[in-house]
Formats: C-alpha cells, structure tokens, sequence
C-alpha cells in the first residue's frame, strides 16, 4: 500500500535520501532533536527467553546497529503482556521509551478482559509491525489421523471424545482451536494450561490430543517425531515448514497469526512516528534480520503506522466473536 507524506512536510524518498545525519530542513532538524541520542528503552512485555523476546532483542540489535544509539530491552511480564503494555502507555512521549505492541494486550484483552489499565485504541502511537508468527496444528502420535481431513473426519465421528490443549485462555493458541471447532462444526473440549510446557508434557502422553501451538516449539518437536504436524494457521504455508499445508487450504478463510510490532505511548509527535518508522522499514529489509526471524519461526512484517493501527483494530473485531463464543472472560 502507499501512503501520502505531503501532510508531514517530506516524502519518504527524501528523508531515505537524507539519512542518519543531522537534516538539513529546520522542522526535520528539530524533529531529530526530539529523539534522545541517549539509549533508548524497548519495553518487553514478555519473560526474557520467550520467542517475542528473543524477537525483540534481535531487532534492537539492528536499530542499534542502524542508529548508532543503544536499544535496552527491559522485561516488564505479567498478566498475558498487559503489565508491560501499561508501561508503554505512561511512559514519555519523547521517543525515550517505545517497547512491543502484541496480540495478545492489544486485540485479544480488550474482549478478554473486564477491565483493562489501558484502551488499546486511545493510548499508544503505533509505528510499525515487526514479524508475524503463524501456530502449527500438532496432534498426537496415537490419534488416527494424518492429514486436516482425516482428523476432522474423526472428530465428526466421535463427538466429545477429544480435547486439545492451549498456553491459556484468550492466547492465540486457544483461539486457533476456537476457530478451528467453529469453522469444521466440532465437538471437541479445550483444556488450557498455564503454559505451552505442561501442555505438551500431556499432549505426548496422550492425556490431550492436539495444540495449535507457536510454530517453532512445534515444528521442533515435530521433527522429533514426538508429535505429528498437520497444518499451519497462516494464510499461506510457512517458509519454515513448506511441506506442511495451511490450514486455509481445508478450511478457506481459515487464518489466526500472532504479531509483534513497535509502538510508543500516545502524544508522540507525528514527525518522531515517522522517524522510527522509516529505520524500522530500513531494519527489516535487512538480509540478516530477515534470516534471523526466519530462524525463529517468523516473517518480517512492516507497516506503516496508519495501517498498523488500523490493522490492530481488525484483528481485535475479528477475535472478539471467538473469545465471546468460548466463554473465555477475567474479571
């Protein structure tokens, strides 16, 4: 998609063409002065060793790269990313902190939750997505199915008798089986644990039968032979797993992807936005960056910041059904 920069005073071509120095034109000038030359927080809302912070912590090694400025990853976790995400909200507009905007606080809270410390909507700059990371359907090894058709098939057949397992309630992980129950008319029980490790410890013992899980987990132990793959749930089949269908290709339309982008409290100046932006766009057409996030499962993803906000809002729509469908709620 293009986008008009006129209303901000310059072209994208122009500000590439300008660079990383100090610009020449007054207000760009003074807007490059607005951002700190000091080092700059990136606010994680996940444990450190996750896959969104290892994700993370590689991209502001290249914005550290690019800039010249240091990208200090601080780990502010708890209650599914919204803790860190409320950080993001009070922290100064001033470029001096911006962290990671997630599904899960941004589109899947916002229906999930009674009340939340923040509106999703109203109280960030959104700048750019960063990757988007699809699940991976993994069964057990004893389930008689191999293929999408087969298991649905199955299930069909013995309604109530299977279950599949999430990392929790209102993850992306739950809502993929949601959708996936919905959209093939299933009967099948959702046991959510507290996190994708116990999951699987019972999904290989065959206590659960299936997870949609974050690809790489997945994949790896898929490649084991410990669990069987059946489809991803991206729009299209992974780069990391070509032989793996997509889930759409049985079930069309069918698509949950998590997603990570960059985004600061909301007041930034629009001409800060725009600066960020543009080295993010120059950080993720990196060949190594890319090859690193293909390494971790995931795709680059940019946007500019209008398509970002606008895309959060779809998502939100599109998950709110399926979170009120399962019944799933925290007061």
């Amino acid at each position: 998609m293009t986008q008009d920069y006129r209303a901000a005073g310059f072209t994208r071509r122009a500000t590439l063409g300008l660079g990383l120095a100090a610009l020449a034109a007054p207000s760009i000038g003074t807007a490059q002065a607005q951002w700190p030359t000091g080092p700059v927080r990136f606010i994680g809302i996940f444990p450190p060793g996750g896959g969104t912070d290892i994700l993370s912590r590689l991209w502001c090694m290249k914005m550290s790269e690019i800039t010249g400025q240091q990208f200090v990853v601080e780990n502010r976790s708890g209650s599914g990313g919204n803790i860190g995400t409320e950080v993001i909200a009070n922290a100064p507009a001033d470029g001096t902190a911006i962290g990671l905007a997630s599904v899960a606080p941004l589109a899947i809270s916002p229906t999930l939750y009674g009340r939340l410390p923040f509106n999703a909507a109203r109280d960030f700059s959104f700048i750019s997505g960063l990757w988007q990371l699809p699940n991976l359907l993994v069964i057990n090894n004893d389930v008689p199915a191999r293929s999408v058709p087969e298991l649905i098939a199955l299930l069909r057949a013995n309604p109530g008798r299977y279950a599949f397992a999430s990392s929790g309630s209102g993850t992306t992980v739950h809502l993929s089986g949601e959708m996936f129950r919905s959209m093939a008319g299933l009967d099948i029980l959702h046991v959510p644990y507290r996190g994708g490790a116990p999951a699987h410890v019972d999904l290989q013992g065959g206590r659960v039968h299936m997870i949609f899980d974050n690809i790489p987990q997945g994949l790896a132990l898929a490649r084991e032979g410990k669990v069987r793959a059946l489809a991803v749930t991206g729009r299209e089949r992974s780069a990391q797993a070509p032989d793996v269908p997509a889930m759409a290709e049985f079930l069309p339309d069918f698509e949950i992807t998590s997603w990570g982008g960059v985004m600061g409290p909301a007041g930034m100046a629009p001409v800060l936005v725009e600066r960020i932006n543009i080295l993010t766009k120059q950080s993720l057409e990196s060949p190594d960056l890319k090859r690193r996030f293909e390494e971790n499962g995931a795709s680059t993803w940019y946007t500019t910041p209008e398509e970002f906000a606008r895309f959060r809002a779809a998502n939100e729509a599109s998950f709110a059904p399926l979170i009120r469908a399962s019944g799933a709620r925290v007061e």
